[in-house]
């Protein structure tokens, strides 16, 4: 049996860029943070700071997503989201 995904959690920011973008880019979003709440450490961009791992930044296309890990409470959170378009 496979581990539950994490629980996402959006910040304030983030949300009122999600509120902002257009529709396909919002089920981009969904997507990158459905990807991360199966495996958080799966997005291998930036990947060279050992001690800066839980915060974790994945991209797609034009959109990218910076994220928290919580382990303790295996929960994510999003710090930011920045869509280029």
């Amino acid at each position: 049996m496979s581990p539950s995904p994490y629980a996402v959690h959006v910040s304030a920011p983030a949300t009122k860029v999600l509120d902002a973008l257009p529709e396909h880019a919002v089920d981009t979003a969904w997507d990158i943070l459905a990807a991360a709440a199966d495996d958080p450490f799966g997005f291998r961009q930036f990947d060279t700071d050992d001690e800066g791992e839980d915060v974790r930044y994945a991209a797609v296309g034009q959109l990218s997503v910076t994220y928290r890990v919580n382990r303790p409470l295996h929960s994510l959170t999003v710090l930011n989201i920045v869509w280029i378009g």
